[in-house]
């Protein structure tokens, strides 16, 4: 999940493993090219999540749902414009649809970590070693060009609180 200073309080995170960032999943006849220009419409998020306070923030109508699938069937029904979330969240929406495109410039940087619980501080560092032996070895760049594609980025640097 996307390492938060609010959700530090009750949680551990391991280092950052993939940096997402927020975008817009419309369909392919759509003619907004960013959050921006859905201005007053309706756009999909989760219940609780970030990137609905963004959607509200952008001046677009925030529809809180329990599943990011509940969105895409908004959008496929044509309740909503647009889903706004992370980009993984949104590449793995538009797998399911060919009818629906990914755009705009990200609306946030989103960076992932495994949250473990607080009183557990060694198996965070027991899950640090893990992720950086993946970065080491090539691992890393092997499983992100087979799920996300080229071109593969170099894996976010490591960095610790202590």
């Amino acid at each position: 999940m996307t390492i938060l200073c609010s959700r530090l309080k009750n949680v551990d995170f391991s280092s950052v493993y993939f940096n997402a960032a927020q975008k817009v999943l419309v369909l392919k006849t759509s003619k907004a090219a960013s959050l921006a220009d859905l201005r007053g419409q309706k756009v999909c998020a989760t219940s609780g999540s970030d990137s609905l306070a963004r959607i509200i923030a952008a001046g677009a109508i925030g529809v809180p749902v329990q599943y990011w699938t509940d969105c895409l069937v908004l959008l496929q029904q044509g309740d909503v414009a647009a889903i706004s979330t992370d980009d993984a969240i949104l590449d793995g929406l538009k797998a399911q649809d060919p009818w629906t495109t990914v755009v705009g410039s990200p609306v946030s940087h989103e960076p992932y970590g495994l949250a473990i619980s607080k009183q557990h501080p060694d198996f965070v560092r027991f899950v640090n070693a893990v992720l950086e032996q993946l970065r080491s070895d090539g691992q890393w760049a092997a499983s992100y060009a087979h799920w996300i594609g080229h071109p593969v980025p170099a894996p976010p640097p490591a960095q610790y609180a202590d």
